[in-house]
């Protein structure tokens, strides 16, 4: 691998440039409206495989958008990665809070990207963490350093909950067949300390429909005698936290994992600035459930927050009206062991029973997944430590997220392997959110450190 940083030097513009205009292309699978841009980015990560090596690449049709499949098979023989990644994105709104257009990519330097930042939606989730792979993939077959086999698994619909993917792994488990699954859907804690992902938590998504009168009525001529379903939906959403932040839809806790005390020690080991958090988001203090830390809240503790809200008039101006009905999208992020079918189905129960007479409610399930967690003494972390020990010249330190990846555990059912999670992006690179960036530093170092995860988890598997 002593040629890494050298091929990187020679292609560093080249590399920017093919992953901007990758970029370029609006792949908002949450929108019809760009149905041909989520299908154009498949045959681009397509074309992309077959330029980086891979000996087989097929656009694998399913009920929603394709899945790209790619491989390259040197020895049957020899370990298995599977890389999986996603090449679809959020959708940008609110345009207005973009300083630049989302998908017309610039690069702008910010203080902890003194290398520069590409400011884009997709930038860093997860278009240009997946082109890391990509480009790792081309250096090892280009130099002839590529140690095992490699498969590709790229999907469309991972910002819609993917919709299609469990059937299409159920329906190809001796194609994905592998020893261990590699995704970059994460990130780190710095640029200086390096960290991987070990758990993630587990996801529930409802919408809530409140339905009182049968239609928009005059605030003045029936306000006070009617439900207002605004009001109550806001009254029946402040239930659902006591006053230690505890949530309090009945069974809600009950699979939830405990951490020991010596767990929750070394998490505190990670570095962490509740001043500069705060700093950051320009809030005065930090919120949330009684008895654990800020680190703990947004990890291992399971939550309930309402994600959107609305009924009734929003335009400019006034217009006095009772609504006939309002509405919410809630997300729950859920620990190891809880299940989110039943989780879901708890919220569902809890949330209908306390509607009070005059309106009608219902829940309406969207998607969701499990939480999991890597065994920090499998091959697989072994390997990815020694690979960003060799890059960062730091031994990474394990560590929790807040985020989900639902279909992690759906890889470990079905294909009975597990998956380690290295991350190259940061918590301040907005993702989901307007001016969504990544690092031109860390989108090289991925593509420098990944060739280490191949080279050690390939040596390790063989003792």
């Amino acid at each position: 691998m002593d040629t890494i940083k050298t091929y990187i030097q020679e292609n560093k513009e080249r590399f920017l440039d093919e992953l901007i205009a990758l970029i370029k292309i609006p792949s908002i699978s949450a929108d019809s409206t760009y149905k041909e841009d989520v299908i154009k980015t498949a045959e681009a990560i397509k074309t992309s495989l077959e330029n980086a090596g891979c000996d087989a690449v097929e656009i694998c049709e399913t009920e929603g958008y394709p899945i790209v499949y790619g491989e390259k098979i040197i020895d049957k023989e020899l370990p298995t990665v599977l890389v999986y990644g996603h090449y679809d994105v959020q959708p940008p709104d609110p345009l207005d809070l973009w300083d630049s257009p989302p998908f017309e990519p610039v690069i702008k330097k910010t203080d902890k990207h003194p290398d520069g930042a590409i400011f884009a939606r997709g930038a860093c989730d997860d278009k240009g963490q997946l082109f890391m792979h990509v480009k790792a993939m081309e250096f090892m077959t280009a130099s002839n350093q590529l140690p095992c086999n490699v498969k590709f698994m790229i999907e469309g619909e991972e910002e819609v909950g993917s919709k299609s993917l469990g059937t299409f792994v159920k329906n190809n488990r001796e194609k994905l067949k592998n020893d261990v699954i590699l995704i970059s859907d994460t990130g780190m804690i710095a640029n200086d300390t390096p960290s991987i992902t070990t758990g993630i938590r587990g996801l529930s998504y409802v919408e809530v429909e409140v339905t009182g009168p049968n239609r928009d009525l005059h605030s003045g001529l029936y306000g006070g005698a009617v439900a207002n379903p605004i009001n109550i939906l806001a009254k029946m959403i402040a239930s659902l936290h006591d006053e230690n932040n505890h949530i309090t839809v009945p069974g809600f806790y009950d699979q939830v994992e405990e951490l020991s005390q010596e767990e929750r020690n070394e998490m505190a080991k990670a570095p962490f600035s509740l001043e500069a958090y705060q700093n950051a988001l320009d809030i005065e203090a930090v919120y949330g459930e009684k008895g654990y830390t800020t680190n703990e809240r947004n990890s291992i503790r399971p939550t309930l927050d309402v994600n959107g809200i609305w009924g009734g008039y929003i335009g400019e101006g006034a217009k006095t009206v009772i609504p006939s009905k309002a509405y919410a999208k809630i997300s729950m992020r859920l620990v190891p062991n809880q299940d989110w079918d039943n989780i879901t189905h708890l919220f569902k129960t809890h949330f209908e029973s306390i509607a009070p007479k005059g309106v009608k409610v219902e829940v309406k399930p969207h998607h969701g997944g499990n939480g999991y967690v890597t065994p920090l003494n499998s091959i697989g972390y072994q390997a990815a430590s020694k690979a960003y020990t060799e890059t960062f010249g730091k031994i990474p330190i394990p560590q929790r997220s807040g985020g989900s990846i639902p279909i992690v555990a759906l890889f470990e059912e079905e294909l009975k392997s597990k998956t380690i999670l290295m991350g190259f992006g940061l918590d301040s690179d907005a993702i989901h959110s307007p001016n969504e960036h990544f690092g031109v530093w860390n989108y090289l170092k991925g593509i420098e450190t990944i060739p280490y995860f191949y080279k050690y988890f390939t040596e390790l598997s063989k003792h």
